[in-house]
């Protein structure tokens, strides 16, 4: 997106231009400080462009990278015995390693 507005890959850009890109989970944001004529090494892109990118965006990353959640690729099929049990375990780590959890209670009426 550049300023809001979706865009084709191939529209030129202006200096003073915001230019967003989703990269899920966030939405980086970039404002366009100058431009050349040449192709160049991605440490010179820096000097031509200033992240505005907004914290809480930041934040939405951090809170993904902490959940643990393991985004599984698309063609891995589905996940395994083990892949299920961990992620069990991760839900609720009170679970007891057996699995059962009997609680009788008999009154002596």
């Amino acid at each position: 997106m550049i300023n809001g507005v979706n865009a084709k890959a191939s529209r030129m850009i202006k200096v003073g231009e915001v230019i967003q890109v989703r990269k899920p989970p966030i939405t980086y944001s970039f404002k366009v400080l100058a431009l050349t004529e040449r192709r160049m090494g991605a440490k010179l892109v820096a000097e031509y462009l200033e992240n505005v990118t907004p914290p809480e965006q930041y934040e939405i990353l951090e809170m993904n990278r902490i959940s643990g959640f393991v985004n599984r690729s698309k063609g891995m099929g589905r996940p395994t015995k083990k892949d299920r049990r961990e992620l069990e375990q991760f839900a609720d780590p009170d679970l007891m390693g057996d699995g059962f959890d009997f609680d009788f209670d008999f009154d002596e009426d």
